[in-house]
């Protein structure tokens, strides 16, 4: 078949986990062959909602979903399955297939070499960064040769080189790519149009151009259909006026108000539903500790290179305001240093006792996927209140029914906000990041910058992302690929 046949068919679907609140709504849409498009819509939305019910994990509670008979999907996953952490490089990627080819030692290679990682066959996927396991989940994706590619947040966790080598990559794949993505400039370099999930109406619209010209357009028609609103709203409250005036009237002017109430009622009918645009979390700041002795001493770090570790001395101590941005590529061993410093197992990063820690992680593994978001945020209270519960939820889109939800079940996005939520009622002396940026709708950011930028207590980061860091004030910065020689 020639290139242009629809390959992704949905066919008026509503689906949702709660009847009542269906996250799609008779929607309907189609993807041609050999198309790149972005799936864009609010954190929470169901944009992953909709890759499973392509890929068929999920069934379709009205409507139907058509693939072109005989396509295969992959999909690159946003975080690594907990039964793979255990597993070998080989063994991982031996899931990929129904049967294990013989040549899988060369396959693996030559799909390492597309997401410029050099890894031992036989080291568990555990032991890799994460940013090293973002390349494998998109390696164990490519490695499938599909025609319909899905990738969802493909970019966290990658540093610019990794970053650049999937853009050319994805330039250059001859098949079908949807991605889920919040990177603008990413999105920008190769793709040819949008889907647009409405996270209030449930539909999916879709528009032609690159990711930056979309928003721009939605944001443009979201001000059109207000404006129209807003002249209807004075036409009708005007006819209304006069209905009034004229109805005590006798003869002609009472079927001049009869004709005027229809007016109203047309008027009414013609109301645009405007499209509420993607919400932006509101300026917050995060309380900490009053803390007057040094937080962290660090004395010396273990640097990855080749696979190889090598402990550097060095002397560095944190006080109250102190920010530091600790930089290096993926693999160097940056998130070990953060997580060994917050688990208290490394006797060269030590923090003071009596120091609340916020620790944000990249997989969130931190939080308790079984409690309720409402109890993950009473769980770092003091003394645990009810309506500043709600009232700080609330604040980062967190509503009482995403309080009321596991925090396994929430969206990747979701979970970041109920991160920082945690962190604005926990008061916490010393915040460690690990890619922040992760899962966060662009929209949330620069607020999220801002709050981390004006922390009044010690500040650890790691992240990749350029524009996010810019906008934070750092006093130190530990390069950990200018320790070793």
């Amino acid at each position: 078949m020639g290139a242009g046949n629809v390959i992704v068919r949905f066919e008026d679907v509503s689906f949702g986990y709660q009847r009542e609140n269906p996250i799609l709504d008779e929607a309907s849409f189609s993807v041609r062959e050999d198309v790149k498009l972005t799936l864009m819509g609010q954190n929470g939305a169901g944009k992953s909602t909709i890759f499973k019910l392509i890929t068929g994990e999920l069934k379709a509670d009205k409507g139907n979903v058509h693939i072109l008979p005989g396509k295969t999907i992959a999909t690159a996953k946003q975080v690594m399955a907990r039964e793979h952490l255990t597993e070998s490089v080989r063994d991982y990627f031996g899931h990929a297939f129904v049967d294990v080819p013989y040549n899988l030692d060369k396959k693996i290679k030559d799909v390492l070499e597309v997401v410029n990682l050099t890894a031992p066959l036989e080291k568990p996927v555990g032991d890799f960064s994460g940013g090293q396991q973002a390349r494998l989940l998109l390696a164990f994706a490519l490695i499938q040769e599909p025609d319909i590619l899905l990738l969802d947040e493909p970019t966290n966790n990658l540093d610019r080189d990794g970053i650049d080598h999937l853009t050319m990559f994805l330039i250059l794949y001859p098949k079908t790519v949807l991605v889920i993505s919040h990177d603008a400039d990413f999105l920008n370099s190769f793709t040819e149009g949008v889907l647009h999930l409405d996270v209030f109406t449930g539909k999916v619209e879709k528009y032609d151009g690159n990711y930056t010209d979309v928003v721009e357009e939605i944001a443009a028609r979201v001000e059109r259909d207000r404006a129209k609103n807003a002249q209807l709203l004075k036409t009708i409250q005007d006819r209304k006026d006069k209905v009034n005036f004229f109805a005590h009237k006798g003869g002609k002017m009472r079927k001049l108000a009869s004709k005027l109430r229809e007016e109203v009622a047309e008027a009414e009918e013609n109301m645009v539903d405007v499209r509420r645009d993607d919400r932006t979390i509101t300026n917050f700041t995060i309380p900490c500790q009053a803390f007057t002795e040094p937080i962290v001493k660090i004395t010396g770090v273990k640097v990855i290179q080749n696979h190889e570790p090598h402990h550097v001395k060095i002397d560095l101590e944190l006080r109250r305001r102190n920010h530091l941005l600790i930089a290096g590529p993926n693999g160097i061993g940056k998130s070990t240093l953060l997580r060994s410093l917050a688990e208290g197992k490394n006797p060269d990063a030590v923090i003071t006792p009596g120091v609340k820690v916020g620790y944000y992680k990249q997989d969130f593994s931190g939080l308790d996927f079984a409690k309720t978001a409402y109890a993950s945020l009473e769980e770092v209270m003091d003394q645990p209140d009810n309506e500043t519960i709600r009232r700080t939820g609330a604040r980062f889109l967190l509503d009482g029914d995403a309080l009321a939800t596991p925090v396994g079940a929430l969206s990747e996005g979701q979970k970041g906000l109920l991160c920082f939520a945690r962190f604005v009622l926990q008061e916490p002396g010393l915040l460690i990041f690990d890619e922040p940026t992760n899962h966060i709708n662009f929209r949330h950011l620069p607020v999220i910058a801002r709050a981390l930028n004006d922390f009044e207590g010690c500040l650890i980061v790691v992240s990749h992302a350029e524009d996010f860091v810019k906008q934070i004030r750092f006093d130190q910065t530990l390069d950990l690929s200018s320790l070793i020689k």
